[in-house]
């Protein structure tokens, strides 16, 4: 931060249209590509994009969305989508609701009817009822270009929404903005500054000797690691070092410390060997974690009797579990406190260490016995990839089981998921992080069930020619529904599916094609697969392939209905 004083009298930028302006913030943020579906409310925009830097036209606003949510992920900035009015924007409104759940840094800037009709309910063209209203439910913030003198003040301010910063998230902001004023010339007042001292640093945030008082009295540490520690993954990994704690973290947290640390137990707090470990700690430092449903065992997961808590937001300290001291900072301000106190304090005993080792390879063994040949494939990927290279999972068992666990992660970017559940946006993600990181390869896991939803991006892999392996586990529907529904003894109900012949599919589009039938040919297969450097479906045939001796379901309560009260 800096204190601003003005200088002289201010010059004055114009721009052609709207476009030209959206191409200048885009490229002040590092922006190069851009997704979207192109319209009649959007055409000014799309073409200097075209022209200006890389438009990349999925097939479904849904898409768009997706993808530049993976670009931002893997690229750790801003992703655009472009989406049209009305029904387009509503197709986004499922996506954003992704970004939201993820705090991914999203512009999303939706066309809308001409100004003169906005709101008029004269049934305009795409016009829709409160557009804004439906956006502002899921986005961070959601704002419409009132006027041709507040564009470009509104366009910076929604990438800095967008973008956060010190003391605040990032997230989805959306921009509704009138073609009659996208179409005429901008004009930007440019006030120039000077910079003057800086401003001093925030001081300790409240909590914190409370909470170190904790943690330097503790001999067996363990700590919870979410997605706010994805920037302060170094002084983590200073911190651990330096104390001999334990890691433990939600599938956010993933690779912020290198997942082959040997203090790195991982996304398995939910497991049994996670719930031993965290019955003989003495102390749970949790850090940028939500303690989402699905990684706590429907909150029923029992933690150590002294809990304490670092989390930019207040709300979030001691909301799912009772909290002993909790610090409402950003991790990056109070990492370095931390292991400074633990440093004067020394490291805690060897033997936890050595625990935690021991804890990290027992789940892990004991995942693999449950995966049985479908481990061979999480090991036979990591083989085939660089050490940097981004996996993006759709909702299907092998990203629910091993993609989200077992394949081991070694930096957050590289790490890209839907963290709402919601299905089918695995390659729209996919897709996106392959854009902004084209000189690494980018896998994507999908179900046949999953791929279906987005069927059409299958274009736009085939016209964009990303170096991007789609791995396709077919096995005839939703597997993870047919497993729950066959755990409880209950007929099939819509969880069967008709497949494509995807070597027939591949071929219509151009793409190469690569089958994997038994774990014998996993390992060739993959190399092969990212050795092509382009795109490429590779199918596991699940029906082939053979079955996990534990089939997996989601950690997902179903009532038992003998314990029902009869009416």
């Amino acid at each position: 931060m800096t204190n601003l004083t003005t200088a002289p009298a201010p010059d004055v930028v114009t721009y052609a249209d709207g476009g030209d302006l959206l191409v200048a913030v885009l490229r002040e943020v590092g922006v190069d590509t851009v997704f979207g579906v192109i319209s009649v409310h959007n055409l000014p925009l799309v073409e200097a994009v075209s022209r200006e830097l890389r438009f990349v036209p999925v097939r479904h606003e849904a898409s768009a969305v997706n993808a530049a949510d993976g670009y931002a992920r893997a690229t750790g900035g801003l992703g655009c989508a472009l989406t049209s009015t009305g029904t387009g924007a509503g197709n986004a409104a499922g996506s954003l609701v992704e970004s939201l759940s993820s705090a991914t840094s999203v512009l999303h800037v939706t066309g809308q009817v001409e100004s003169a009709y906005l709101g008029s309910g004269r049934g305009f063209i795409h016009e829709t009822k409160d557009q804004l209203g439906m956006l502002e439910a899921v986005s961070l913030d959601a704002v419409c270009v009132p006027s041709l003198e507040e564009s470009a003040g509104i366009l910076r301010a929604a990438v800095d929404r967008a973008l956060g910063g010190p003391g605040r998230a990032g997230g989805p902001v959306s921009v509704e903005w009138p073609i009659d004023l996208q179409y005429l010339p901008q004009r930007e007042v440019v006030t120039l500054v000077e910079e003057s001292s800086a401003e001093p640093g925030p001081g300790a945030p409240a909590g914190i000797d409370e909470l170190i008082d904790l943690v330097v009295a503790a001999e067996r540490p363990l700590i919870w690691a979410g997605g706010g520690v994805a920037e302060a993954g170094a002084a983590l990994t200073e911190l651990i070092d330096a104390w001999g704690a334990g890691l433990l973290t939600s599938n956010s947290g993933r690779g912020a410390v290198p997942e082959d640390h040997l203090l790195v137990v991982g996304n398995y707090g939910a497991t049994p060997g996670g719930g031993v470990l965290l019955a003989e700690a003495d102390l749970l430092l949790s850090i940028g974690t939500h303690f989402r449903s699905n990684e706590t065992r429907d909150y029923d997961l029992v933690l150590p009797a002294v809990h304490v808590q670092v989390d930019l937001d207040p709300a979030a300290l001691g909301r799912v579990f009772p909290i002993a001291a909790g610090v409402a900072a950003d991790a990056r301000d109070v990492l370095p406190s931390l292991t400074a106190a633990v440093r004067r304090r020394g490291a805690v005993a060897g033997e936890w260490r050595a625990r935690v080792t021991r804890a990290r390879e027992d789940v892990r063994t004991t995942q693999r016995e449950g995966l049985g040949d479908h481990a061979v494939l999480a090991d036979a990927l990591r083989s085939a990839l660089p050490r940097r290279s981004v996996l993006a999972r759709d909702v299907t068992i092998a990203s629910s089981s091993w993609g989200n666990r077992l394949f081991e992660v070694y930096d957050p970017r590289d790490n890209v998921f839907p963290r709402g559940g919601g299905i089918g946006q695995g390659l729209g993600m996919g897709l996106g992080a392959a854009m902004g990181r084209p000189d690494e390869p980018t896998v994507v896991i999908a179900g046949d069930g999953g791929l279906a939803v987005h069927l059409g991006e299958l274009l736009t892999l085939a016209q964009e020619r990303p170096w991007l392996v789609l791995l396709v586990f077919n096995d005839g529907g939703y597997g993870v529904l047919r497993n729950m529904q066959e755990a409880r003894g209950v007929d099939r109900a819509g969880v069967d599916l008709t497949t494509p012949d995807f070597a027939a599919l591949a071929g219509a589009l151009g793409l190469d094609y690569q089958r994997i039938g038994t774990a014998a040919e996993a390992a060739t297969e993959l190399e092969r697969a990212v050795a092509r450097r382009g795109p490429v479906l590779v199918e596991v045939d699940l029906a082939s392939f053979g079955p996990m001796p534990r089939p997996f379901t989601p950690p997902v309560k179903v009532p038992d209905p003998t314990t029902r009260r009869s009416s």
